[in-house]
């Protein structure tokens, strides 16, 4: 053990007779030396983490480092991986030269910066690379020769018994492909035995690697999203580049949190890289639901104050067990969503609703009182920010603090659903908060003189006052809408208030 800035302080003087060790400075040696010793009992595997705000993180599992091309640059990502993370093949393994990850075990580890393989001169290549170089090609043009004498002779090749395991393709997983489960069955008996936060990654990736993409359905900041085919059923594939690879790791990281599965947050079902050789796909793959998302079923459909009631109580029962920390061995950390709008809810065919696109979401670790957000903790959609937000006073330490801002944003996401009711017939036309306040495309100037300087929230009007439900819909978004975060409800609060005026 490297005893300097740690031991020798403690017996450190300014003469070069104190380097004599002597009883005391014996005692004092052993006594600092039990102390690393005890401290490093007592916590998990430290690791450098560049998506943390202290550039640390704690793990029982592994360090992460990647590399990637990007625009020519490689660039750097480091960060922890959970036991749960790493018994898969999705975030350790390299794929191709494009990427390059590796695992490893002990404490800062991964405070080294990996390259990409550089392909030097041929002159500069010594015996054995040249020999691996030119033999190696040469076989593998004979074994395609044998291989296809064989399959032109129509004989019993015995080359074509070999299993050969490409990364690439997917896995051999007979019993999976072959029970005739759908998605959600698979899910459901994987899951219950378990964390409860999803299928293994080995049959994650058995599954996205069986996809066939049929069409997009939508573009986000990060990339797009398809409709694909897993044994004749539908799921939804967001497919970042692998210059958004910090983005798909967060976000696949959310959902696979324990215990995060509910009827009203989005179905998570996979994540995987795709390497063709010539770029990498990062792949999210998660139930598709044909309505789309809040804000294309809002601008082609009216709801009835029913259907209001049940949109808005899903919403709002999603969120709360997002929010909520649930304690023990298989407990949950509370989660602050940090993007919550119209087009991140997703419409279900039951007429109820998911909340999706968790890639901005921020957890809180109760044990070390630490929440994991990024440097620059301004995200978000401009027109849905809190005034705490828009004026830089958000408390960034607390995490009750990120779920009040997810309570404003829920506010302006039931006043989109609200004019959206027909009464008697009677209805508004669709429109995004604050559409007569500020331009289409707001900046965050905009938004903080209409929200924080002039106190404006958007106009509730007089009809919805001769509907009891509406009335206490108008009433909540009010108590959302509070310009102090501590005053306004909480996720639970509009849950139970809401189930009160369910049929």
């Amino acid at each position: 053990m490297n005893l300097s800035g740690t031991v020798l302080p403690y017996f450190a003087e300014s003469s070069t007779e104190s380097l004599v060790m002597t009883p005391q400075r014996y005692s004092k040696v052993g006594t600092a030396l039990i102390f690393l010793y005890v401290t490093q009992l007592s916590t998990g595997l430290k690791c450098i983490c560049l998506v943390c705000t202290n550039h640390i993180c704690e793990t029982e599992g592994a360090c992460w480092n990647s590399v990637m091309l990007l625009n020519g640059k490689e660039e750097v990502l480091k960060s922890c991986v959970s036991p749960h993370q790493m018994k898969g093949q999705i975030f350790c393994p390299s794929s191709s030269n494009i990427l390059r990850r590796e695992c490893c075990f002990t404490d800062f580890c991964n405070n080294i910066t990996l390259h990409l393989p550089k392909v030097g001169n041929l002159s500069s290549w010594g015996p054995l690379k040249l020999a691996v170089v030119i033999v190696v090609p040469v076989g593998l043009l004979c074994l395609a020769g044998i291989v296809a004498i064989c399959t032109l002779r129509d004989q019993q090749c015995p080359y074509n018994k070999i299993k050969k395991h490409d990364v690439e393709e997917p896995l051999s997983d007979h019993s999976l492909m072959s029970s005739g489960k759908s998605i959600k069955d698979l899910i459901f008996d994987l899951t219950t035995s378990g964390s409860g936060s999803g299928l293994p990654l080995l049959v994650q990736r058995t599954i996205a690697r069986s996809i066939v993409l049929h069409e997009t359905i939508g573009k986000g900041r990060f990339g797009e999203v398809w409709r694909g085919k897993w044994s004749g059923e539908d799921v939804a594939v967001k497919i970042f580049s692998s210059r958004d690879e910090r983005s798909w790791f967060r976000e696949a990281e959310i959902y696979q949190t324990i215990m995060l599965r509910h009827e009203h947050i989005l179905g998570f079902i996979a994540a995987d890289n795709k390497d063709n050789g010539t770029w990498t796909q990062l792949w999210l793959v998660s139930e598709y639901h044909e309505h789309g998302s809040l804000f294309d079923y809002l601008n082609c459909h009216t709801v009835s104050v029913d259907g209001v009631i049940i949109l808005a109580l899903s919403i709002a029962s999603g969120l709360a067990h997002l929010h909520m920390e649930i304690i023990g061995t298989q407990g949950k950390p509370a989660i602050a969503h940090r993007d919550l709008k119209s087009k991140n809810i997703l419409v279900k065919k039951n007429g109820t609703c998911a909340i999706a696109d968790l890639g901005l979401a921020v957890k809180h670790d109760s044990v070390t009182n630490m929440i994991d957000i990024p440097s620059n903790h301004r995200v978000g959609t401009k027109r849905y920010m809190a005034p705490e937000i828009l004026d830089d006073k958000i408390n960034i330490n607390n995490i009750e603090s990120f779920k009040r801002t997810d309570i404003y944003s829920l506010g302006l996401v039931f006043w989109e659903l609200v004019r959206r009711c027909s009464i008697r017939g009677i209805h508004d036309d669709y429109q995004l908060p604050y559409y007569d306040m500020v331009p289409s495309d707001p900046s965050i100037e905009d938004m903080r003189k209409v929200v924080c300087d002039q106190k404006l929230r958007p106009n509730i009007p007089n009809q919805w006052q001769s509907c009891e439900a509406l009335r206490m819909m108008g009433k909540i978004m009010h108590e959302c809408w509070y310009a102090n975060g501590a005053a306004r409800l909480t996720a639970l609060r509009i849950k139970k208030t809401l189930s009160a005026y369910r049929n």
